[in-house]
């Protein structure tokens, strides 16, 4: 028997071997190339022009760049930015140049991770891509408007590309069973980790399937199931598997040793999380919402400082950012905690979705016109700055009629201990007052 090594095509890697050859058979980025959509039309207009491709891995930056290459009949020439300089670019130009000159063929010069590239390493594209001598295509991971410098984002499109959801995984996931494995079968709950596993990145989820395709034909199996998986891919599986419980529960498991001010805890499963691979962006803004729902107004400062970690991770990227991640866990799990403000939320939406259309209160309308003055609009209005104090006492704020009601509720700790005697004293100025009027 041949071994498959004597197959080029076959020994190639399963992510190449399943690479779209035309538009049609790309999965996903249906908000890009769906029909009248932008690199749809880019497609069909015969007319190349420079683009950012920006998208987290695996979503089908090159292959695109690729794609426009073959539908243009032009030259694709690729350059890494994490191992190219000014050298190979220089290089490229010329390769470029000899290209159109022996051949009458277009370039389009795929820069991959471009973010890498320093500022001179970036203008050095600048007068050939306004020359027209080469189309420039670069892809980056990271916010072009931070590491991309402004001359060459004014001359090129930027297209934002959105990690593959679950059903295009799953696509994927059937069109390698059919081309690459039709004799090896997956469990339902087997097939839905291994898609979770993959994150919305399909070179992931096509070198896992190669990955268990190779132990398969080791272990002379032909059906994958969760032992299997196990087994198999022990360390990441069991660690971090978004599409699994193990996620959910580490997940769980971080939000509630934040809630409980246990920062050794906290930070023991961010780190967990991290080094299974979990996406840090996702992480952030997990961070962002635990300051909000657990810490609120008793430490505004928290949520400050939980928005500036992820403004920072996304600055500086991986490992560094997670630093400031780390330091995020740690204040929000040592800072007084207040799910106040989160209650007082879910109370009025629940209020206002089973309540009818209240009018607002002619004092409590604005008056721009004369006609809506005539019409008493504004009237009687109390401007509280005027009031003593700066607060008018016994005033509604409410619509006619509405019961009372008291969505927020402040604890005693933190800022919210302050603002919880604020209101208190808020409100017996706005009982004597209303004793007052009784009275009159």
């Amino acid at each position: 028997m041949d071994s498959l090594f004597d197959d080029p095509v076959a020994a190639a890697p399963l992510a190449e071997r399943l690479r779209p050859k035309q538009i049609d058979e790309l999965i996903g980025q249906s908000h890009l190339l769906g029909e009248g959509r932008p690199l749809r039309l880019a497609f069909q207009s015969g007319r190349l022009h420079s683009m950012i491709l920006w998208g987290p891995p695996g979503v089908g930056k090159t292959t695109l760049a690729r794609l426009m290459a073959s539908a243009f009949d032009a030259e694709f020439m690729p350059l890494s930015a994490v191992l190219s300089g000014v050298k190979d670019i220089r290089e490229a130009i010329a390769q470029a140049q000899r290209v159109l000159q022996q051949n009458g063929r277009h370039t389009i010069l795929f820069v991959d991770e471009v973010h890498r590239f320093n500022k001179s390493q970036q203008d050095a594209f600048l007068p050939f891509v306004e020359q027209g001598l080469v189309t420039f295509i670069g892809a980056t991971t990271e916010n072009p408007s931070f590491e991309v410098n402004n001359a060459l984002l004014s001359r090129a499109q930027v297209y934002v590309l959105h990690a593959l959801s679950e059903d295009e995984l799953g696509q994927l996931f059937e069109r390698a069973q059919a081309v690459a494995m039709p004799g090896l079968s997956f469990a339902e709950d087997a097939r839905e980790r291994i898609i979770g596993y993959a994150d919305g990145d399909a070179r992931r989820l096509l070198n896992v399937l190669e990955q268990l395709q190779t132990a398969a034909d080791t272990a002379g199996k032909t059906h994958i199931d969760s032992v299997f998986l196990d087994n198999t891919l022990a360390q990441n599986l069991r660690r971090f598997d978004k599409g699994g419980e193990a996620f959910y529960d580490q997940i769980s498991a971080l939000h509630k040793s934040v809630r409980g001010s246990n920062p050794d805890a906290a930070l023991y499963w961010l780190v967990r999380m991290l080094d299974g691979g979990a996406d840090a962006r996702y992480m952030a803004r997990r961070i962002v919402r635990m300051a909000w729902e657990d810490i609120g107004l008793a430490d505004p400062r928290a949520i400050q400082l939980a928005n500036d970690a992820a403004q920072t991770y996304e600055r500086l990227g991986s490992p560094e950012g997670e630093l400031a991640l780390a330091q995020a866990v740690i204040y929000l799990a040592c800072a007084p905690k207040s799910n106040a403000g989160y209650v007082a939320y879910n109370a009025a939406r629940a209020f206002v979705a089973r309540d009818g259309s209240r009018e607002v209160p002619l004092h409590l309308r604005n008056a721009p016109t004369k006609l809506m003055k005539q019409l008493d609009y504004g009237r009687d209005y109390r401007y509280a700055h005027n009031e003593a104090g700066g607060y008018a006492a016994g005033e509604n704020y409410f619509p006619d009629g509405m019961p009372d009601v008291s969505f927020y509720q402040p604890t005693e700790r933190g800022l919210e201990g302050k603002i919880a005697e604020k209101l208190a004293r808020l409100r017996e100025l706005d009982e004597r007052a209303g004793a007052e009027k009784s009275d009159k």
